[in-house]
């Protein structure tokens, strides 16, 4: 738990959808009791304990408090000027992914974090889960190898996700919102860059607008990366498949190894050996609960280059998201 001085700083968090209310009961179950909600209408049904956060419909009003914190959970395209209000506030920024849905801005935010001297944390939450922390052990220590090359897949029927709601109206939807599943799922992104930790040298990004569904935004992509230290791989993202999927293989000198989100596995293949390991009971909220720690134990002690890492990559990740044969292409 977060140590009892941190339960007395006032949060705000700016948005009441699925992931602005998944950390609203967060924060309430690390024991925070000044919890505030901006949200543009004043209604506070936000299915929460009423007596614990006190909601705010006026940025004026934001404007009379003081925040320890911000928690950003709009719509992406309001991320970065939300982020600059926040900091002009005095307050550290736990932005939800990604940063952006454009890097027009990007350089603003490095100055005005440079000037605040706030902690800015994009949040990956898959950085946190304990089987992508021990593959990336594995990576490091060499203990099968190089890594030579990669495929990763993500793909799930986006009308389930919010069954209750019009999904064509979703920020995932909507082009305006900073939408389309190359953003909307960049997460996929930012785990093989943080995996990999090799600057990317070159890659390739083709997106998909064949699906039925109703959106005004890609539905499916597909990246091929080079890293400079020589891996490749491949990314496939989409928002028109039935049959929910989302995993990660990677071929190494001495073996291959298959990352299983939904079944919660790590699977080693070395010749005729079979490993597997297995998280019994995975509760994926764990992994924002954990990433909501990290972000606040590190507004106590941090350096200006950790948030501007954050923001840098991030960057990169729009730049893959939003450019076609961008990176240092060889003419």
């Amino acid at each position: 738990m977060i140590v009892s001085n941190f339960k007395k700083e006032n949060i705000l968090v700016i948005g009441a959808g699925s992931i602005g209310i998944r950390h609203i009961k967060n924060l309430i179950f690390l024991g925070f009791k000044n919890i505030f909600v901006f949200r543009r209408t004043s209604s506070s049904n936000l299915i929460v304990n009423q007596d614990e956060i006190k909601v705010i419909s006026k940025w004026k009003d934001v404007k009379k408090n003081n925040f320890y914190a911000v928690i950003i959970c709009s719509p992406t395209s309001l991320h970065l000027k939300q982020t600059i209000d926040s900091l002009d506030l005095g307050s550290h920024v736990f932005i939800e992914k990604p940063l952006s849905h454009t890097i027009r801005g990007t350089q603003k935010l490095r100055n005005k974090i440079i000037e605040s001297k706030k902690f800015v944390f994009v949040a990956y939450m898959l950085r946190f889960h304990p089987l992508l922390k021990k593959l990336k052990k594995i990576i490091k220590d060499k203990d099968y190898g190089n890594l030579i090359s990669f495929t990763s897949k993500w793909g799930e029927y986006l009308p389930n996700w919010h069954p209750w709601e019009d999904y064509s109206k979703s920020y995932a939807a909507r082009k305006e919102l900073g939408g389309g599943v190359t953003l909307t799922l960049s997460h996929d992104i930012d785990i093989l860059n943080w995996l990999i930790e090799s600057p990317i040298k070159r890659t390739s990004h083709i997106k998909n607008f064949a699906s039925n569904l109703k959106l005004n935004v890609e539905g499916g992509a597909d990246i091929i990366y080079q890293f400079e230290n020589g891996v490749t791989g491949h990314t496939h993202l989409n928002y028109y498949s039935k049959a929910h999927e989302r995993y990660i293989e990677l071929i190494f000198d001495n073996a291959n190894i298959r990352f299983d989100y939904l079944e919660a596995t790590l699977t080693i293949k070395n010749g005729t050996s079979c490993k597997v390991k297995k998280l019994t009971n995975f509760d994926r909220n764990k992994l924002f609960i954990d990433e909501m720690k990290y972000f606040l134990k590190t507004t106590r002690n941090f350096n200006i280059e950790e948030s501007l890492k954050s923001i840098n990559d991030s960057e990169l990740i729009l730049n893959i998201c939003n450019k076609i044969n961008w990176i240092n292409e060889e003419s």
